[in-house]
């Protein structure tokens, strides 16, 4: 088997293990952490990218807000990288699962940020 094939198949099974926690345990980890988040959200101050972190969309939002942003990520980024280290996957990989949870967990009006720089809006 190729290395290749190897990562792809690790890939596979971290999304597995993944959703299997998140509906047995309530969206543990990063998609629990979006909860604080979902006002800000809706209200378009604050978005989501597609590597799983929040992002700030109003440079002059309060500065709550700001460090809540902060907050989150540091817990996602711990998050991702324990993931990744229990399932010897890369962290941006774990981001890029977990961002998908957050997608499809968050409040309508949601920003996403996709790969190529452009803003969607849920």
């Amino acid at each position: 088997m190729s290395q290749k094939s190897r990562f792809s198949d690790r890939l596979t099974l971290l999304a597995c293990v993944t959703a299997l926690a998140a509906l047995l345990l309530g969206a543990p980890g990063a998609a629990a952490q979006g909860k604080p988040l979902d006002a800000p959200r809706a209200a378009g101050v604050v978005g989501e990218r597609y590597d799983g972190y929040a992002v700030l969309r109003d440079a002059n939002a309060p500065q709550e807000i700001k460090d809540l942003v902060v907050r989150v990520n540091e817990r996602r980024k711990s998050y991702y990288a324990k993931r990744a280290a229990e399932d010897k996957a890369p962290v941006a990989a774990v981001g890029k699962i977990y961002a998908q949870q957050i997608i499809n967990r968050a409040p309508a009006g949601t920003y996403f940020l996709d790969e190529s720089g452009k803003w969607t809006r849920r």
